[in-house]
């Protein structure tokens, strides 16, 4: 059960608690977030930490593995849908939820993630920037990419800088790069020149949708190079990719990877016309493709709630063009409902971008009486500009026109920062809950 280093006690204890683990290990920083909440967690029986250990309670981790004995035998194989591990979910939405992978999850990544859309080749050198605590590591930088045998960078950065990781990007030669759409936002908006990117061949992105323009401005500035999109979840490998064999079209989840029967569909599991925004969906009936997980674990009724007939409901809304592309809408818990319109904010997030004084946005839906909700928009700026009402206007009346009228923002909101998971996502419900106690 990885976890990231930055989850606070609190987070320690919700997943120790929930899970039932009886073992921890950690770093020595992580120690002590176990310390602070050992005394409600009575399944915790075995502590290792590597390093130096904070007091007699806990062991090295050198001293464990040592008495640990010895691993499974040919005498005790392993099955492609025995249990391997437990990944918690971002908490975009709700309480994280456990989520159960089989032994066969790795071969997944294997081919449909590294082979397919990151396209690794034997002599590559990989950098996906990733917390290993997250299901984002074992899909960029740990099972497939081993597998492909290419050279793999790993990196502990602490708080993203975009120096740092353009000096990176420079010095070891990276061919193939993956990072989350926040640091792309924030990598165009330095002289990506100053840098050498002549090794890059080829870039990806995964965890939200790219805004086009964000996809436009790493375009210019190293060169011509395409930011390839793909999504998935933590409960599944790469669903939807843009491939370096077909064209891509900005702001597309790109098509279905090989092996994924990946449909929009009705709350009923009925495919909807093209050009219809519905549930993303993935045919799991009559079998299970690789990659898939299994349950989420001790919540049969979330487990339940995900599927309709022969389909993994994401929970994620999209639409599907006439030559099979899909397009990303929204959590379907934030499409905004306002006086009869169904409006998904990454729409409205990618028009704000696309005007020079936003370095990035997040839309959520505001309750309002008479509309039901109204979309209301918070923007970080870029340095040196300032958030005033004259700004606002503008912003809501660019809206207005790269996007339908009625999608356009009755408030914004100027921040200094975004609430996110430790994986990077924006937390649009505690958005929501900011708007519902008068905070924002």
């Amino acid at each position: 059960m990885p976890a990231p280093t930055m989850l606070t006690s609190r987070d320690v204890h919700y997943r120790i608690e929930r899970s039932g683990a009886v073992a921890a290990i950690v770093d020595t920083e992580g120690a002590a977030k176990v310390d602070a909440m050992r005394d409600r967690l009575p399944t915790l029986r075995t502590t290792a930490v590597a390093g130096e250990a904070p007091s007699a309670s806990w062991q090295s981790l050198d001293g464990l593995l040592a008495s640990a004995g010895d691993g499974p035998t040919a005498d005790d194989p392993t099955a492609a849908q025995d249990p391997m591990l437990v990944y918690f979910t971002s908490g975009t939405v709700a309480y994280p939820k456990m989520v159960l992978h089989p032994q066969s999850y790795a071969i997944g990544h294997a081919a449909i993630t590294a082979r397919y859309w990151q396209d690794l080749r034997a002599d590559d050198v990989h950098w996906t920037i990733s917390d290993t605590g997250w299901a984002k590591a074992a899909w960029g930088k740990l099972f497939g990419q081993f597998a492909a045998g290419v050279e793999v960078v790993n990196m502990n950065m602490g708080k993203p800088d975009a120096d740092l990781i353009l000096d990176v990007l420079a010095r070891n030669g990276i061919s193939t790069f993956c990072a989350p759409p926040t640091l792309y936002r924030m990598l165009v908006l330095t002289d990506l020149r100053r840098h050498d990117l002549s090794a890059l061949r080829h870039c990806l992105s995964a965890g939200e949708p790219l805004n086009p323009e964000v996809l436009r401005g790493w375009e210019e500035g190293t060169g011509g190079r395409t930011v390839y999109d793909g999504y998935g979840q933590t409960e599944t490998v790469n669903l939807c990719a843009n491939y370096r064999c077909l064209p891509v079209r900005p702001g597309s989840m790109g098509k279905p990877t090989p092996g994924m029967d990946v449909h929009v569909v009705d709350d009923a599991g009925n495919p909807v016309p093209d050009d219809e925004e519905g549930n993303i969906a993935v045919r799991v009936r009559p079998e299970r493709p690789i990659g898939m997980f299994l349950e989420y674990w001790h919540d049969p009724d979330a487990t339940a709630a995900c599927h309709v007939g022969d389909w993994y409901l994401t929970g994620d809304h999209a639409r599907r063009d006439s030559d099979g592309y899909l397009w990303f809408e929204g959590r379907a818990d934030d499409v905004i409902t306002s006086a009869a319109y169904r409006i998904g904010p990454f729409e409205v997030e990618s028009a704000l971008v696309e005007h020079p004084a936003v370095a990035e946005a997040a839309v959520v839906g505001k309750d309002d009486p008479e509309r039901t909700q109204i979309v209301t928009a918070f923007c970080i700026l870029v340095p040196g500009v300032e958030g005033t009402p004259a700004l606002a206007k503008e912003l809501q009346e660019h809206v207005r026109t790269v996007t339908a009228p009625y999608k356009y923002p009755r408030e914004v909101h100027f921040v200094t920062e975004l609430p996110k998971t430790v994986s990077g996502k924006i937390r649009r419900t505690e958005l929501r809950q900011r708007l519902r106690e008068g905070l924002a």
